[in-house]
């Protein structure tokens, strides 16, 4: 069975992503579409370069949405980046009717796949990707907090010198300002975090704070920020090409965990597999965590109640 991946968006994060993806997994056919018509042409023709070294995929330039119909993943980085000063929530309106133009004719198409989104504000976006599609809420996926909790990983390992691979820890909640870490329940080579006699409330805001403004700090020196979200999105749409279980803290639809009455999604630990999404984890929270991720919750519908499709 041929496997297919329709992108939509070959900016920075588009076109990293279509490199990795192909270094990484068996892909059969990759269709770039941009409204910049020229830019997949060109991103077509210098990935062909390096086939030869990971096998033979179909790398071409999609003309319309209508090639999405026989895709496996709809992969969407489309839309206005942030800029420097800017939060996710400021591109709300710009990016919801970019989403529009998006899902509509990809579901006219015929495609029957999984989507997965990247744009910001991302969890706003995935919901309504979904509101938008009719699609189950399995086949529907966003990047959520897994970029977030990976810098805080690194974060953590340059803190207590230990290899990255030790820190388990995640960010949850809102991609953007509503987030948290889960610093109460984090593990780092399989001791408590807060037993380490370098961690203290002081030191766990500093780190807060610098895992929060990474983004904006790498905006500001080179104008985007594009490999570590590619990277994401490669291991989100391996696992659904693979069929390969794999949990990350990702935009997953909320269906009463954490007592969130809110029909949203909202970064979560999620399984995900060759399904979508297979699981969505309720992880045990203290009460002051738990009292974040209900605020994140209720930040977000307060957005959601504002648009109008």
């Amino acid at each position: 069975m041929s496997r297919k991946v329709f992108l939509v968006g070959d900016g920075a994060v588009g076109s990293t992503f279509a490199n990795d993806l192909l270094q990484n997994t068996i892909v059969d056919e990759l269709a770039i579409f941009d409204v910049a018509k020229d830019r997949p042409v060109g991103d077509s023709m210098d990935l062909e370069d390096i086939t030869p070294f990971m096998g033979q995929t179909n790398i071409h330039p999609a003309a319309d949405y209508s090639d999405a119909k026989d895709a496996d993943v709809c992969v969407i980085t489309a839309g206005v980046p942030r800029k420097p000063g800017e939060t996710r929530l400021d591109l709300v309106n710009k990016n919801v009717k970019i989403l529009e133009s998006i899902v509509k004719p990809v579901v006219e198409s015929g495609f029957n796949g999984v989507f997965v989104v990247s744009a910001n504000p991302v969890d706003i976006l995935t919901t309504l990707t979904q509101k938008l599609s009719g699609f189950p809420k399995n086949r529907v996926i966003g990047t959520g907090t897994s970029l977030d909790s990976m810098r805080l990983r690194v974060e953590l390992s340059k803190r207590l010198n230990v290899p990255v691979a030790k820190v388990n820890s995640m960010v949850l909640g809102e991609h953007g300002d509503t987030s948290f870490e889960n610093f109460d329940e984090s593990t780092v080579a399989g001791k408590a975090l807060r037993d380490y006699s370098e961690i203290n409330d002081d030191v766990l805001a500093e780190i807060e704070t610098d895992v929060r403004k990474k983004g904006g700090k790498i905006i500001a020196n080179k104008g985007a920020t594009f490999y570590g979200v590619a990277m994401m999105l490669t291991q989100i749409v391996s696992a659904i090409l693979d069929n390969r279980a794999i949990c990350l803290p990702l935009s997953a639809p909320i269906n009463g965990e954490y007592g969130i009455k809110h029909d949203l999604y909202l970064g979560n630990p999620t399984v995900i597999n060759g399904e979508g999404i297979e699981k969505v984890i309720e992880t045990k929270l203290s009460d002051t965590e738990h009292a974040k991720m209900i605020n994140s919750a209720d930040k977000m519908q307060e957005v959601l109640s504002g648009i109008n499709l």
